[in-house]
């Protein structure tokens, strides 16, 4: 095969690739250029997931007359000059790659206005190529214009999720940059609506109550480090915002953290905080935290890939510890910890369907002989109620031995198969609240929720939108009235982006509906508990697979007691 250079169209295309991954992509790197000029007021637009419109619009400082040409041009920028300059970036922007790799998968208009002129500059571009250059009336800054992303790139179009899905990326993009400059106001509009308005007061909290809702704010823990390395010649600043455990989520996309004010994306960081919070939140479930930290340019790399989203670190360990104890710190002065004797315990601070009391190895199972568990097989044998253990476990003897049962995936089990079978006849049990309640979401919960809400009626639930990033809640299953709905719905929100949604409904209500370890059952409802599990058409597991119980053979019994 001949060796020859690609045709500069190619090029800008491959180039493309790599900048503009999806829309919130373009509004990524539009938003950093509007923060890059300085701009104190920035409005994002979209229609259809930002694929039909993305319009950014700023009162930043502007693009000259004579340079608007010259931003579509690859790799021209205004951020860095010399090779020096790369080894100090203070700007978000810098390669000279964003403009002309938008330009080469969209229509893209501009018009930009300096200090000081009456009229601006106005530019349109048709897949890389300009097409009109003129003046026109506009304040200073920026307002460009994204039209039919991907168009002539099928093949990236075909791999877009629905615009719901896109609207949840672009929302949080919008979303971490109003967190992380909270001096600028951020108005996001999607569709017409608005998606998300922060008021530019420089308090984070105020961005804070806009992204993440009141309850949220309410329960976050200010964070703040000044330290120095190596005899004070490096010096590492970090401040934000670490949620208590109180408030979790069960995935990582409430960890924001901004390296000199760039957003990131690091598993270091990541990984840092998971462990501050070790031993206070339960397995599965991940904080929420804002973590700006501050240091020398030398000592970070954001040269790593054309999204500028990831960085290397000069000193990795000294940026991990440094974090992990700065958060760490936070959650034991800022919130209480419980005791921790000489015994490892385990402890649950958040009220989880699986809620328990601070319970030591050596009052569990743990403590008993190595029996090697077996769990049983579908079809259960008639069971006889012998009693409960730690609140949590029923103990019942069989024809083959002794079964320890968990009582909450036990009934979350039962509930589950219910729950579907309910859906599935149009018969669903249904409490309609005394008072209608408003449940408060933000930009990213909205955006699901929006798409999901009527759906969610199949179940039992009554919501219809009641303003801006508020929904009215007027009834729920009657399986969760009294219960924790709103931290179900909360959580559920996590899940619904993507996949089965019927199934990931039914496995949180009957999740939070279920009987909760540490809860003590009377010898009827035990004895009911098991008659309904035998009757099911799983029996063994609850619906995240987990086992219900464990089986001690009669066999096995007699060998541990030498009768055999």
């Amino acid at each position: 095969m001949t060796i020859r250079v690609l045709d500069p169209q190619i090029v800008s295309r491959i180039a493309a690739g790599e900048v503009v991954e999806r829309p919130a992509s373009v509004v990524k790197e539009l938003v950093e250029n509007s923060l890059d000029a300085s701009a104190s007021q920035i409005s994002i637009e979209t229609m259809g997931g930002g694929v039909i419109l993305i319009r950014v619009t700023d009162n930043g400082i502007g693009i000259p007359d004579g340079e608007v040409e010259f931003a579509f041009d690859r790799h021209a920028t205004s951020k860095i000059g010399s090779l020096d300059d790369l080894e100090s970036i203070s700007s978000l922007g810098f390669r000279g790659e964003a403009l002309p790799s938008i330009a080469a998968v969209a229509q893209v208009d501009i018009i930009t206005c300096v200090a000081g002129k009456s009229s601006g500059t106005s530019l349109s571009l048709k897949d890389g190529v300009i097409e009109n250059k003129g003046s026109q009336g506009h304040p200073q800054g920026t307002t460009l214009t994204v039209r039919n992303l991907f168009r002539r790139v099928p093949a990236r179009l075909k791999f877009l999720k629905s615009p719901t899905t896109e609207n949840s990326h672009i929302a949080n993009v919008v979303s971490q940059y109003a967190l992380d400059f909270p001096e600028v106001k951020f108005t996001l509009f999607i569709d017409g609506k608005v998606a998300l308005r922060t008021p530019g007061s420089g308090q984070l909290i105020d961005s804070v109550i806009e992204v993440y809702g009141v309850e949220i704010a309410q329960n976050m823990l200010e964070i703040r480090n000044d330290s120095k390395w190596e005899n004070g010649a490096v010096y590492l600043g970090i401040t934000g915002t670490v949620g208590s455990p109180a408030v979790s989520r069960s995935n990582r996309g409430c960890l924001s953290f901004f390296i000199n004010r760039r957003w990131v994306n690091s598993r270091l960081l990541a990984w840092a905080v998971e462990e501050a919070y070790h031993g206070l939140l339960p397995q599965g479930k991940h904080p929420i935290a804002i973590i700006n930290i501050s240091l020398p340019h030398q000592e970070v790399d954001v040269n790593v890939h054309p999204t500028k989203t990831e960085v290397k670190f000069q000193n990795e360990h000294r940026v991990f510890g440094t974090v992990q104890k700065t958060v760490r710190r936070a959650l034991i002065e800022l919130m209480p910890v419980p005791q921790i004797g000489a015994t490892a315990t385990t402890y649950v601070s958040t009220p989880e369907p699986r809620q328990a009391v601070l319970t030591s190895p050596s009052d569990s199972l743990t403590s008993l002989p190595p029996l090697a568990p077996q769990t049983p097989m579908v079809s259960l044998p008639t069971l006889r109620i012998l009693g409960q253990l730690l609140s949590s476990y029923i103990i019942a003897e069989g024809r083959d031995g002794l079964y320890l049962i968990d009582q909450h995936a036990a009934h979350e089990r039962i509930l589950f198969e219910k729950i579907k079978h309910q859906r599935s006849r149009q018969e669903v049990e249904v409490q309609g609240l005394l008072e209608p309640v408003t449940f408060e979401v933000n930009p990213k919960e909205e955006e699901v929720l929006k798409s999901h809400y009527q759906k969610l009626a199949e179940f039992g639930f009554s919501i219809e939108p009641f303003g801006d990033k508020t929904y009215l809640v007027r009834a729920v299953p009657l399986v969760l009235y009294n219960k924790d709905w709103a931290g179900m719905m909360r959580q559920l929100l996590d899940f619904l982006s993507g996949g089965d949604w019927a199934e990931t409904i039914a496995m949180s209500i009957a999740c939070h509906s279920a009987v909760r370890a540490g809860q003590t059952l009377t010898d009827d409802e035990m004895d009911e508990l098991v008659r309904q599990l035998e009757q099911a058409a799983i029996p063994h597991t609850c619906p995240h697979g987990r086992p219900t119980m464990i089986r001690l053979s009669s066999g096995q019994l007699e060998k541990e007691f030498g009768r055999s």
